[in-house]
């Protein structure tokens, strides 16, 4: 273990987006509480400084004729695990803990997406490394956490530079252990996500030589248990959560700098990371419609871990989608906003 050698403040944050992490971390739903009034009861998992924390903030969480009883998860993965069990009847992960709990067979649907910039996920070099493009990785150590988002993105930037990965040398570790190993000299490259890219960059510990934008989907879901959606009081419930979720979205592009300081405290993030970070990646989200492109987009996720042999069999991704909430939606290949700065 060398998780001694990472500052504290780092590691708050591996709780929070180890959504986009294909990790096996377990729930911990301490500090669950419950918001709003009435018979019928939403329950809801979540992440630390997530949804919770942005729709609060937003003033999103008032006016609520039915409860909302949250539970808090370290990843994605447990998360999606609880919807499985009817635990949780909605929650929120990355891009690819759907595609590993499709994988499973897991008894979830995706009913809500958004699209965003991938900037934020990048391979990162020490500030005096002499590597200048992807091409020079060939025979490179990399870390990255296994069958993570930040794992795809790896693959698809290689691909791009016309590298295999088998062309690399990869290291799989988990953010904590990864930062130890990337600013200790251990590896070659690291291929993370923000905010750990901010924090790096921050820090002046290195720069990017690559990221994810044009290259890998930039997506992240909002995914129901069938049996919730079943429930016609529930799913009602279900539409009106990713209404005000939509909405909580909008106010983080209108008030970056508002949620930035949410953000560090529910964390733990410097300020100044988190504002790097909300800049960068989150408050280029926009809500999107689950159609076609995104399946398919999903569905080139899925087809990629299973030749690597990481998710058992095929995947048909078509089967765990559920599409009524688009309503009037963009499609999901809609541009992310980009913030300027005024």
């Amino acid at each position: 273990m060398r998780r001694h050698l990472v500052p504290a403040a780092l590691l708050l944050p591996v709780t929070l987006l180890l959504a986009a992490c294909g990790g096996n971390s377990a729930a911990d739903t301490a500090g669950a509480g419950t918001d709003g009034k009435g018979s019928l009861t939403l329950n809801v998992g979540d992440q630390k400084g997530g949804s919770e924390a942005v729709l609060r903030a937003a003033g999103e969480l008032k006016n609520l004729d039915y409860k909302i009883k949250w539970s808090t998860f370290t990843s994605g993965p447990p998360l999606l695990e609880a919807v499985n069990a009817k635990a949780v009847d909605i929650g929120g992960v990355g891009n690819t803990p759907p595609v590993f709990a499709a994988g499973a067979r897991s008894k979830v649907s995706v009913v809500a997406a958004w699209h965003g910039t991938s900037k934020g996920e990048a391979i990162l070099v020490p500030k005096n490394s002499s590597l200048r493009k992807p091409e020079e990785l060939k025979g490179r150590s990399i870390a990255v956490a296994q069958g993570s988002s930040a794992h795809f993105q790896l693959i698809a930037s290689l691909k791009e530079a016309g590298l295999k990965l088998s062309d690399v040398k990869v290291k799989y570790l988990q953010p904590a252990d990864a930062l130890a190993a990337f600013t200790g000299g251990k590896v070659d490259a690291w291929a993370v996500w923000d905010p750990y890219t901010s924090q790096v960059l921050n820090a002046e510990q290195g720069r990017i030589l690559a990221d994810g934008d044009g290259v890998v989907n930039g997506l992240s879901f909002q995914v129901a248990a069938p049996s919730a959606l079943k429930d016609t009081k529930k799913a009602a419930a279900v539409k009106d959560y990713l209404e005000r979720l939509r909405r909580a979205q909008d106010w983080v592009y209108r008030h970056p700098d508002a949620w930035a300081k949410v953000w560090a405290k529910d964390t733990g993030l410097p300020y100044e990371v988190a504002l790097a970070s909300v800049k960068r990646t989150n408050a280029s989200r926009i809500a999107v419609a689950v159609d076609k492109p995104l399946i398919a987009s999903e569905q080139q996720i899925a087809d990629t871990f299973t030749e690597l042999k990481l998710i058992p069999g095929k995947v048909d991704f078509a089967s765990f989608v559920d599409t009524r909430f688009n309503g009037g939606l963009p499609p999901s290949t809609t541009t992310p906003r980009v913030y300027k700065d005024s």
